[in-house]
């Protein structure tokens, strides 16, 4: 116990403690504000109009009346699109044909091009469902006049021109909203740096102060000083959901008493692994370097800003020795689903399978320096006089 004595007064004493709770803070605040709009709405286009007619010009007000689409620019001729596309101040363009109301009066089919500038593809968000959109509702317009026209009764033309209809529910994140997905990744990340890099110094800290056996040889010694770190990271990530659900809207339907317990788990899988890495560190400065070989994995393959479903099955399975990648999992599975954890005894199991191994790797490393201390020990008192 005079371990974890220890490290609470050095924890309290430290720039941990103030880090691990403004940081993510912070974070959550500057990245829930950057990415408070869930999708971009009025994307910038231009038309090229080649037909100059009533009809085209209807279609460009329709267009530019979807909430996904802003005419920016119209132009009456033929032009290269990449010219339009080079300066950025459009994301799209729209060729209407030459005689495309001509051939409209005929019944014979046009054809409507859409050039998309497709090197940020987040800027075309809707584009293509809201061009889809207005084509198809033109197309039921036309069928169903003409069928009127012949004789047909409204039901029966109905039938003949869509005779099925899609209904479609987004669950769970129906908003789209980054506050759900990018936003925690984001949090988690800053959390994940601060406590690494704190938790990944402790052995060297000890060590340059001569302090590592300050309390016995015993792997406990070393062991019981992350849970200081655990339960002050667990804190930190429970005020931070709280600040996003109350402040931006995060989903969270689970009871926070209950998400407590695996987000506990996950703190010391995390902090015990920090400890790992840092062990035979010489000194501080050398955390940073070896914790990258965890930030930038969690960043990238554990479904901060895309599904890990993406990447190769050879880079999912890498991610299983990744505690960030099994906490995105439960807080998608029980605050986004609402789903119970008794469902998610395989997510619990590897972190506590990451904390055993964690666990066991510094016990053997204790041992062996305690080992080589004592027999070091050992013959600098059998040469004393």
């Amino acid at each position: 116990m005079k371990s974890l004595i220890d490290e609470w007064k050095h924890v309290s004493g430290s720039k941990f403690l103030l880090g691990i709770f403004i940081g993510p803070l912070i974070g959550a605040v500057f990245f829930g504000l950057m990415f408070s709009r869930n999708q971009l709405n009025e994307a910038p286009v231009a038309v090229i109009d080649e037909d100059h007619s009533a009809y085209s010009a209807q279609l460009i007000s329709k267009i530019n009346a979807s909430q996904y689409m802003k005419v920016v620019d119209i132009f009456p001729g033929p032009i290269d699109p990449a010219t339009i596309l080079a300066n950025e101040k459009a994301v799209a363009v729209i060729v209407l044909p030459s005689r495309l109301e001509h051939r409209k009066l005929q019944g014979l089919s046009s054809n409507i091009g859409i050039l998309m500038d497709n090197s940020m593809p987040s800027g075309l968000t809707g584009i293509r469902a809201a061009i889809q959109e207005i084509v198809t509702t033109e197309n039921m317009t036309l069928s169903m006049a003409k069928l009127l026209r012949s004789g047909m009764d409204a039901d029966t033309a109905r039938g003949i021109v869509f005779p099925l209809s899609l209904q479609q529910r987004l669950l769970f994140n129906p908003t789209s909203s980054y506050i759900d997905f990018m936003v925690l990744g984001f949090v988690h990340i800053i959390a994940l740096m601060i406590l690494l890099g704190s938790a990944g110094s402790i052995a060297p800290r000890l060590r340059k102060e001569g302090r590592l056996f300050a309390y016995g040889s015993s792997p406990f010694q070393f062991w019981i000083r992350s849970v200081p770190y655990a339960l002050i990271h667990t804190l930190s990530l429970m005020l931070c959901y709280g600040a996003l659900k109350q402040f931006g809207h995060l989903r969270f339907e689970t009871e926070p008493y209950i998400f407590v317990v695996p987000v506990l788990v996950y703190s010391f899988a995390l902090t015990l692994l920090g400890m790992l890495i840092g062990y035979s560190a010489k000194d501080t400065t050398r955390i940073s370097a070896r914790a990258s070989a965890i930030v930038y994995p969690s960043f990238l393959a554990t479904g901060v800003q895309i599904t890990p479903l993406v990447f190769p099955k050879f880079f999912q399975i890498i991610a299983y020795a990744l505690p960030m990648n099994w906490l995105n999992r439960l807080f998608r599975g029980m605050a986004l689903r609402g789903e119970g954890l008794s469902a998610f005894g395989l997510e619990m199991g590897a972190l506590i399978i990451i904390t055993g191994v964690s666990t066991l790797l510094i016990g053997l490393l204790v041992s062996r320096e305690s080992r080589r201390t004592e027999e070091q020990f050992g013959r600098v008192s059998g040469v004393q006089p």
